[in-house]
């Protein structure tokens, strides 16, 4: 007997700025820039992306390829998603590191 999985995806989940903060959080500890760019493009989703990446100045088409795996998208465009999506960087002491 054969057991089949549904494809898992981050989106369904991601259904009120809490979670979304934390997710975005977690995905930009990685050292794999391509696991933030996916997690911001998983928020995109989850939110409608015609609507970020009008809110961002982009087409949908630019906002989906600038968040592909293995782009290299320019800070601005990272900066204008993330204010599109009503959350923001913030920088805080590395605690590992402070001790």
């Amino acid at each position: 007997m054969t057991t089949t999985f549904a494809p898992f995806d981050a989106a369904e989940y991601l259904d009120n700025d809490n979670v979304i903060a934390e997710y975005l959080t977690a995905a930009v500890e990685d050292p794999n820039p391509d696991v933030f760019l996916a997690a911001l493009g998983d928020v995109a989703r989850a939110r409608g992306m015609t609507q970020i990446a009008k809110g961002a100045g982009f087409g949908r088409e630019s906002l989906y390829k600038a968040l592909s795996a293995g782009a290299h998208p320019r800070y601005e465009t990272v900066s204008a998603v993330l204010r599109a999506l009503g959350v923001k960087f913030a920088v805080i002491p590395d605690q590992a590191r402070a001790e």
